[in-house]
C-alpha cells in the first residue's frame, strides 16, 4: 500500500487512490459529532451562494457556514462542536460549507474514494483503509483556508499512517501539544466568540467515534456524506 501525506487544495488537486480529506479544526470534527448525534446526511459544499441555493431550495434543512473561522450570516449555524454539544439532530439533513474541509472535497478529483478524517475518528479511518486495502492512499492535511499547514491536520495524517505501518505514534501527547503549537486562537479571549475554548477539546478526542465518513453524490451529482460503522 503507497501511502501520502499531501496538504493544502493543492494537495486534494493531487490525491489519488483512496483519499482521505482531513481538517481537525474544526470542519470534519463537527460533522462527526452532527452523524454521532442523529444527522442522516450532510452535503458538503465549496461555494457559498450554492449553499444558500440549495437552503432556499430545502429550507428545512439546516445550513451550517464558515469563513475566517466565523459564521456567516445568515447561517443557522457555524462550525462550532461545541456549540451543538447538547443538541438533537435525528434525521435532520446539513448542509456544510467551510473555508478548508469542504474545499478538500471539492478539489479532490483524482480520487477514486473520498473520506474525510478528524482525530474524533482517525483509528476508524484508518481500519477502513486496511478493509478495503487499496493500492494508494492519500491522506490530505487541509491546513489554514487550505492555503496555510495546520500542525493539527498534519498530525491527523502521521497518527493514521502511524497506524497503517504498525507503529502508532503518542498521539494524545501530541494532540494536547496542539494547545501551544496550532490552537492558540482558541484561548484568545478576544477571539471566544469565532473560536470557543471549548471547540479544542471537543476537537482533541482522540478515536472517539467508530466510524467513517464517506462521500458520494446524489442523484443531481451534488456531493454527500453519510456515515458507515467500521466492524473490524
Amino acid at each position: 500500500m503507497k501511502i501520502e501525506i499531501l496538504e493544502l487544495i493543492d494537495g486534494a488537486k493531487k490525491a489519488k487512490g483512496l483519499t482521505v480529506i482531513i481538517d481537525v479544526f474544526r470542519a470534519f470534527t463537527l460533522e462527526a459529532y452532527l452523524f454521532a448525534q442523529g444527522a442522516e446526511k450532510i452535503y458538503p459544499i465549496g461555494q457559498i451562494e450554492e449553499a444558500f441555493d440549495l437552503k432556499r431550495q430545502h429550507p428545512d434543512w439546516l445550513l451550517f457556514g464558515e469563513r475566517g473561522g466565523a459564521i456567516v450570516p445568515g447561517c443557522d449555524y457555524g462550525n462550532s462542536p461545541s456549540a451543538i454539544a447538547d443538541m438533537e439532530f435525528t434525521g435532520r439533513t446539513i448542509i456544510h460549507t467551510t473555508s478548508a474541509g469542504t474545499q478538500g472535497i471539492i478539489n479532490a478529483k483524482g480520487a477514486s474514494e473520498i473520506i474525510t478524517g478528524s482525530l474524533t475518528n482517525a483509528r476508524a479511518v484508518a481500519d477502513y483503509i486496511r478493509k478495503m486495502n487499496p493500492e494508494s492512499v492519500s491522506l490530505v492535511a487541509m491546513g489554514n483556508s487550505g492555503i496555510r499547514r495546520a500542525n493539527e491536520d498534519v498530525l491527523c495524517a502521521e497518527y493514521i499512517k502511524s497506524i497503517l505501518q504498525d507503529e502508532p505514534i503518542d498521539v494524545a501527547k501530541a494532540a494536547a501539544a496542539l494547545r501551544t503549537n496550532g490552537g492558540e486562537h482558541f484561548f484568545d479571549e478576544n477571539r471566544q466568540h469565532i473560536y470557543p475554548k471549548a471547540d479544542f477539546y471537543y476537537s482533541t478526542k482522540i478515536d472517539i467515534f467508530p466510524f467513517v465518513i464517506k462521500i458520494g453524490t446524489d442523484s443531481e451529482e451534488r456531493y454527500i456524506a453519510a456515515v458507515q460503522n467500521i466492524v473490524k
